[in-house]
């Protein structure tokens, strides 16, 4: 009895198919195309009505039942394959019904990514699709972006394992995990900061080193595109100063953004304070590089010499030819601010390798 109550209760996916496992027997024939394919559709049919696999399999079981030979041991056999191959072609449409489904929903996920973090798309209506995905655009955010050796996508394992440390670790807090060009990326809540904190960590381990920044806090949708773009921006800044700390924050660098503002005054500033080092012997890179050491290293001559494998002797004396050529001298305070900011400005500039 509670075989057929269940058969009942899925009959609209079960149609046809005690027809097919009492013919099939009958005649000893296989399953015909028609007969694999109307299995198969509906299958998908199933699967789109969020219908479970395993209630559908116990409902062709039990009509299975219902129709069982009471003749013959090879009536048995007969209907056990017609019934196993019409079973198998109904998996197949669910599946193949649950695969179309995943990729509509990653293409989905996708277009609303991309259109999240380039400001594209209505805002009312992004912040619905938002809310799809545990966002509440009203609120802050704040965006993270690794960057590693290797480019990853949104089915990279580098990706699982850090979505896998963060569910782990903070549950459900509104937290969007994905990858942009070759990046991965996070979204979280601008007052949970110790989320990106994490997330840096995990990514970091994940990608086997790399860097990851983390943009400012920022209100609505417009404010995770700004959040991100600090990111990235912070991203190449430490590329280009050959910054290689682990984790960056956009806030902590606001300062380089300022000096390049106005672009053409920077490059002025640079070739005036360090335009006269281009008339050294070997051009103006080593001494260059000289000043970026004494500067990073808190203007200690000993470690600056250290860095660039120089003795303290021959690194003074590089300080020296810098003072005679350009007049500053990196040791008073007086000239050290400008010449630390033209060096700042060459290495933003890429100058000299790039002549103005």
């Amino acid at each position: 009895m509670a075989g057929r109550d269940v058969a009942a209760e899925y009959a609209k996916y079960l149609e046809g198919y005690a027809g097919i496992i009492e013919d099939a027997p009958a005649t000893g024939r296989r399953l015909t195309r028609e007969e694999l394919d109307s299995r198969r559709a509906l299958g998908e049919q199933a699967a789109e009505a969020g219908v479970g696999l395993r209630a559908l399999v116990s409902a062709h079981m039990a009509a299975t039942r219902s129709t069982w030979p009471t003749g013959e041991d090879r009536s048995v056999d007969d209907m056990l394959a017609a019934a196993a191959q019409a079973l198998d072609a109904f998996a197949e449409g669910y599946e193949r019904a649950q695969r179309l489904a995943v990729r509509q929903e990653e293409a989905a996920r996708r277009e609303f990514v991309d259109d999240l973090l380039y400001g594209r798309s209505d805002l009312g209506r992004l912040a619905q699709r938002a809310e799809r995905y545990g966002l509440r655009l009203s609120y802050e955010h704040a965006v993270a972006v690794a960057r590693g050796e290797a480019a990853y996508d949104e089915g990279d394992p580098v990706l699982r394992e850090v979505e896998r440390a963060l569910i782990g670790r903070f549950g459900d807090r509104s937290i969007l995990l994905t990858t942009k060009a070759g990046r991965l990326v996070c979204i979280a809540p601008g007052d949970q900061g110790d989320v990106l904190a994490y997330f840096a960590k995990q990514a970091f381990a994940a990608m086997g080193g790399g860097q990851v920044a983390i943009g400012r806090p920022q209100p609505g949708a417009a404010g995770v595109v700004q959040s991100y773009e600090e990111a990235l921006n912070a991203l190449d800044l430490a590329e280009r100063l050959e910054i290689d700390e682990p984790v960056l924050r956009a806030a902590d660098l606001l300062v380089y953004p300022v000096l390049t503002r106005d672009r053409q005054a920077m490059a002025d500033l640079v070739a005036s304070a360090l335009g006269p080092l281009r008339e050294a012997r070997g051009g103006a890179q080593p001494l260059l590089d000289t000043l970026t050491a004494y500067f990073d290293s808190g203007c200690v001559s000993a470690e600056a010499a250290r860095r660039l494998s120089l003795s303290v002797r021959a690194f003074t004396y590089r300080l020296e030819r810098i003072h005679k050529l350009t007049g500053a001298d990196p040791s008073d305070p007086v000239h050290r601010y400008t010449l630390q900011t033209a060096v700042i400005g060459a290495r933003l500039l890429d100058w000299p390798t790039k002549p103005f």
